[in-house]
Order: structure tokens, then sequence, then C-alpha cells
């Protein structure tokens, strides 16, 4: 196989692999060599001993740059520093560009705001009806769960919630969020995120999704996670089977980057596709991290090995300090013209903008359709060569569509 260099100095052999922990440190666990293997796999063990702090960070990881000591020095103000130990080890110490230290070692740049940036890009807040829910989409709510995440990223959507680092004091009232959801029988579909969901015990998470599963018009839930990559160790037989009475459950994860696919993780997805949980992932296209195809596609294929069917991919959100991460949409359009035809449709995900201030996810194409009249739609394919097809004559009205009733399963 080819070796093409990609992001943070890695080589797509490499990153196309299934690395365990002992590819990147020869003891296996860095600064952790020590330690029992009934702890290092205890995921409890893990967020006992994350690396919180700038003094933990600079001993750990002494190639700091000036920048990132900056930045260590700032965080808890805006977004509080935390690494799983697990994850941490996939860093490369002797590389600025890492592509997993660019997404959670904080930058001086983080303070520097732009006059379009916002501390809720989304407009959650303003579509919050009760503390901790969001109901933006007719048919659908995100229920927020905690504020706490195993990691933090640098970029992350809600850093003005997350970690209360900068006092929003969120505190999610279950009871209000699915007395509201109870009310509402337009809404079939709740996805669970925050903070991240699968740091609640089993008996809490349990306990959470029984009272919505209680509630009779939801057809489905969703849990939003990144548990998976940061965590694997939490991925246990018995959050899984707890997980599959609940049926239909979907999963979203959130994966960046090829590296961050190690046999770990792919251990823990594939124990939650056992399950019978569909996959989906969301990444967000970052400077230094995925901005070129060679390493997005190396991911999305990697994803569909680990049986995660790519989703999203999310432009990065004008969030407070993040320009340094953010790549630009142009690239963003590139990267999908460049994976369409050159892999399985089942890897590509849609490229969307999250519309500041609460517009909802827009699709972001390449320029497919070229032009459209009443006889023809002129088409280019992802060889950049053109086709003609001829449109059909409306057959006459629309048929009104049949209730929903008759659809309904038996």
């Amino acid at each position: 196989m080819q070796s093409e260099h990609i992001s943070g100095g890695s080589t797509l052999e490499e990153d196309r692999r299934f690395l365990s922990l002992k590819t990147f440190h020869s003891a296996g666990r860095g600064p952790w060599t020590g330690e029992l293997d009934a702890d290092w796999n205890d995921w409890r063990w893990q967020m006992k001993h994350r690396i919180t702090s700038s003094a933990q960070l600079q001993r750990l990881l002494p190639t700091l740059t000036s920048e990132e000591l900056a930045g260590a020095e700032l965080t808890n103000h805006k977004l509080a520093l935390g690494i799983t130990p697990y994850f941490f080890n996939l860093i490369d110490s002797e590389a600025p560009h890492c592509p997993i230290r660019q997404q959670v070692v904080p930058r001086a740049a983080e303070a520097q705001i732009a006059e379009w940036e916002l501390s809720d890009p989304c407009g959650e807040d303003d579509h919050s009806p009760v503390p901790g829910l969001v109901h933006r989409y007719p048919d659908r709510v995100l229920f927020l769960v905690t504020d706490r995440c195993a990691a933090y990223c640098r970029y992350c959507t809600r850093s003005r919630l997350v970690s209360n680092a900068s006092g929003y004091d969120f505190h999610p009232e279950y009871d209000r969020q699915i007395a509201y959801i109870a009310a509402h029988p337009e809404v079939r579909d709740v996805l669970l995120s925050g903070g991240d969901p699968l740091l609640l015990s089993d008996e809490k998470l349990e306990n959470l999704l029984s009272r919505l599963r209680a509630v009779p018009h939801l057809e489905f839930l969703r849990i939003g996670t990144r548990i998976p990559i940061f965590l694997p160790q939490r991925i246990t037989p018995e959050l899984c089977a707890m997980l599959k009475q609940f049926h239909p459950l979907f999963m979203s994860i959130h994966t960046n980057h090829p590296r961050e696919l190690t046999t770990e993780v792919r251990t823990a997805l594939e124990r939650l596709a056992d399950a019978g949980i569909p996959l989906g992932n969301q990444s967000v296209l970052l400077k230094h991290v995925n901005d070129d195809v060679t390493t997005m596609r190396a991911l999305v294929q990697k994803l569909l090995i680990c049986r995660v069917k790519p989703y999203y991919l999310y432009q990065c959100d004008l969030i407070a300090g993040s320009a340094h991460l953010r790549a630009s949409v142009r690239r963003g359009i590139e990267i999908m013209r460049e994976l369409r035809g050159h892999t399985t449709g089942y890897a590509v995900p849609q490229y969307v903008i999250d519309a500041p201030g609460g517009g909802g996810k827009i699709p972001v194409n390449p320029e497919t359709v070229l032009s459209h009249n009443a006889d023809r739609v002129v088409l280019r394919n992802y060889e950049g060569r053109v086709f003609e097809y001829p449109e059909a004559a409306d057959a006459g009205p629309i048929r009104r569509a049949r209730k929903i009733e008759e659809y309904e399963f038996i």
C-alpha cells in the first residue's frame, strides 16, 4: 500500500490500519505503564485520572509549544481541560500539528473572538421551552442530560454550557423535560446529548430511557456520544445489554480522524452494533485535522469497517474562539466532490452547515445540476463529464397522500 503522508505526519498506511496503543507507545500506556490491566480497562479509573490541569499537561507533554502553554493557562475560563489517559496516549508528542493534539490541547487562539463568532452558534437557548430541552425541528427534540464529557473538544459547539467553566450553571430538569415531551404528541424522536449521556451510570441511564420509552408517541430514541472514541472502556457488555432493551435506539458517535479508530475503539463499536444499535458518525471539518480528501477517505472507509455509517460532515460552527480550527466551506465542497465516485456511496456523509442563530442543518453539495428546465436536466458526474437527462412531464395534479394510519405497522 502506498505510504502517503496525511495530517499530523502520520501515513495513510498507518492510519488505515487498526492499531492498539502499543503501536503508539512501546510500553503500551505511555506515562501510565505501571498500571494494572484491571485499572486501565476500568472506565471510572480513566475518568479519575484525566488530565485536567496545566501542570499535569506540562508534565506529561513536555513538548508543548508556547501557544499551547498559553492556552493551558487560560483553561477553566471558557472550556475546561479534560483528556482521558487512553486518548492522551494517541497524541504524537513530537508533532505540534498532530490531529489528536489539535482537538484536545488548548491554544491561546481560543481567546481570540471574531465579531461574527457566537457563544450559542446554533441558537439552542432561543429554542429551549424548558431548561435542557431544545425544540427546533417540528417532530424531534434535543434532550441535554449533563454538562460533563470524558474529554473536551476545543471546538465544542456547547462550550458555553459544557464543563461549566464559563459559569452557565446548567442543571437538567428531567421531570420538566419529560413532561414537555409527553405534552407534545408531534414529538416522535428524542436525541439524548449534553455533555455526554454515556457518562451516566447504567442505572441512571436505564431509568431515563425507561421514562422516555413510556411516552406513547415517541417512536425512537437516539444517543449522541463521543465516549466510544474518548473512553472505549465504558462500552461494557453490561451497558450494551441494558441499551438493547430500548430498541429502536440509534447512536451517533463523533470521530474526526482515522487515527482515533484503534483496535480498542473497533471492539467497542462492534459490541454496540452486536447489540442491534445502528451507528452513525458525525465529523467536524477541522483545519490540520481532516481538511484533506486523503484523510477523510481513510476515515470514512475505516468507519464502515467498524460498522458505522458516515452520517454528517459538519462545517465547524461559529463558536467563539474557534477560528484557528475552522477550515473553509470551499475546502469542504472540494472534499465532498473528491469523495463522490471514488468510494462507495455508503461512505459519503452529508456535508452540512448548522445555520448560525438556529436555522438548522443546511446541506452543502458540489454543483451537480448545471441547468434545469421543462425539457431537460444537465448534470455533471464525479469525473467532470456532462450528461443530459430528459425531464418527465408532470402527470396531472398530485394525488392526496393517504392518512398515516394506513402505514402503521401491524
